[in-house]
C-alpha cells in the first residue's frame, strides 16, 4: 500500500471513530511519487459544520490545513510560515475573530488529527 493510501485510510477510520464526525468524504487525491503526495477530506461535524482536512506530503514532511467552519465562521489550524514570531511557529491556530495564536499541533497527521477532533468534541458538547 503506498504512503498515501496508507495515510488516507488512517485518517478516515480516525474520522469514522469519532462520535462527532458524519458523513466522510475524499474531495481530492495527488500521487506525486511515493515521497510526494496531497489529499483533502471533509466530514460534517454534528451537522451543523464541517471540517476540511488537507495534507501535503513532501519527503516526509507535512504541510497541513485543518478548517473547520460553518455557514458563518470558521477558524483553521495550520504550518503556513507566516507568523515566525509565535512559540509554536511554524504551526498555529486562527481564531474566527481572526486572531492568530500558538498551536499545539507538530505536523504529524494522525496525532494532529486526534488532537483537534478531541479539543472539538469539547468544544461541541454545548451544543449536543
Amino acid at each position: 500500500m503506498s504512503q498515501l493510501n496508507k495515510l488516507l485510510a488512517e485518517m478516515i477510520a480516525v474520522l469514522e471513530q469519532c462520535e462527532i464526525c458524519g458523513k466522510i468524504k475524499i474531495l481530492e487525491t495527488a500521487y506525486f511519487s511515493s515521497e510526494q503526495f496531497t489529499f483533502k477530506i471533509r466530514t460534517t461535524l454534528l451537522e451543523f459544520f464541517t471540517l476540511q482536512i488537507r495534507i501535503y506530503c513532501d519527503k516526509g514532511h507535512y504541510d497541513y490545513s485543518y478548517q473547520l467552519f460553518s455557514e458563518s465562521k470558521g477558524c483553521r489550524w495550520d504550518n503556513a510560515e507566516h507568523f515566525p514570531y509565535l512559540k509554536s511557529f511554524p504551526h498555529h491556530f486562527h481564531t474566527t475573530a481572526g486572531k492568530v495564536m500558538d498551536s499545539p499541533l507538530k505536523g504529524e497527521p494522525i496525532a494532529d488529527l486526534r488532537l483537534i477532533l478531541a479539543e472539538l468534541d469539547t468544544l461541541l458538547e454545548r451544543i449536543r
